[in-house]
Formats: C-alpha cells, structure tokens, sequence
C-alpha cells in the first residue's frame, strides 16, 4: 500500500486570486498524486497504513492459499476420488470463495476509508502551500496533471512546481500548524483514478 492514488481528491485546476498590485499572467503544473506522497508527512502515512493493515493482509493471503490447496486436491482426484469426497471439496471451496470474497470488499472498503481520511488531511495542508508558493511567484493558474483526464496535453518541464511544493511543504512543516478552512477546501473522497505513466507530461 505504498502508494495513494487522489487525483480526483483535488480540483483539476486550482485557481489562485491575483494581487490587487499586479495581474498575474504565469501557468503552472505540478502532480498533486506525487506531491501529497513525497513529502515526508505522506510517506509517514503510507508506511503507517501499510503496517495497519498488514495482518489484514496476510489473512487473506492465508485464506487464498487453503482455497488452492482444495482446488488442487480436487483436480488431481477428480477421476478417482469418491462422489462424497468431490462434493464435499466442491462446497468447501465454494464456501470458503465466498466468504474471501466478502473480506476482501470489507478490507478495500475499510483502507480507502483510511486512505480519503488521509489524502483529506494533507490535501488540506497542501492546498495552503499552494496558495502561498503562486501568490509569492505571480501564478496565475495552478493545474493538476496527475490525472489522465487533465486537459494538458504538453507542458514544459519549467513549469511544473511539484518539487518546489514538495520541499516548501516539508520545510515549513504545515502538519503542525492549524489548516485557515477559507483556503485550504477539503477534496472530496474518490477512488483513486489510473496514474499516468512517468514523464507522460513534459
């Protein structure tokens, strides 16, 4: 679970109001996917949601392994075993599907919960490093390429500030200072959308 896929948990294109003094002009870009995981705060998360649901995991892992072993059991003896013995197998493996099934859609269910709380947090906290970094460098437009869906087709590499909010964000530590709600608007939880490919936007 090293990853966290919220594309959609931010606005597509953040709008940045322009100082009375000076109309901005400047476009940037940045991934707000890679943004919120790369900074320190992220990676702590990622790590403590993994290690959360580990044990969870490996359940699961346990369960698919027993179903292997009857399905293999009654391939292998399905000639010869007895008519008793092959229905037996038949709904233990149908039984035990079932019920893996079910843990499966609970335990997605129960880290995407944890994941939006999350992404909501430091999307949050994001949203005022934003804010700050285009209104101290004149942006007038602040668009997110993480998404497939982005209507940027090309940008140049000049543009794109993810590391420069990666590192203002960890250099100013925002996780402990108190989020100005008329600023930082919460995204609103969805599931993660397919990534694009490294480097697709230039």
């Amino acid at each position: 679970m090293n990853r966290f896929l919220p594309a959609a948990a931010l606005a597509a294109v953040l709008c940045v109001p322009a100082p009375a003094q000076q109309a901005p002009t400047k476009i940037a870009v940045i991934n707000i996917q890679a943004a919120l995981v790369g900074t320190a705060d992220g990676k702590k998360a990622a790590a403590e949601l993994q290690a959360k649901f580990e044990p969870k995991r490996k359940a699961i892992d346990a369960r698919q392994g027993e179903i292997a072993q009857l399905q293999q059991e009654l391939a292998k003896g399905s000639n010869t075993m007895a008519e008793a013995r092959r229905l037996d197998l038949t709904r233990q493996i149908d039984t035990k599907t079932k019920a893996l099934q079910r843990e499966q859609q609970d335990a997605q269910e129960e880290v995407e919960i944890e994941q939006n709380k999350v992404l909501n947090e430091l999307g949050q906290r994001m949203m005022v490093v934003i804010d700050k970094y285009a209104k101290d460098n004149t942006y007038a437009v602040v668009i997110d390429i993480s998404s497939q869906q982005t209507p940027v087709l090309w940008a140049a590499n000049g543009i794109d500030i993810t590391k420069e909010i990666i590192d203002l964000y960890d250099k100013n530590a925002p996780g402990k200072a108190a989020v100005p709600a008329a600023t930082a608007p919460a995204p609103a939880p969805a599931p993660a959308p397919a990534k694009k490919a490294p480097g697709a936007v230039k």
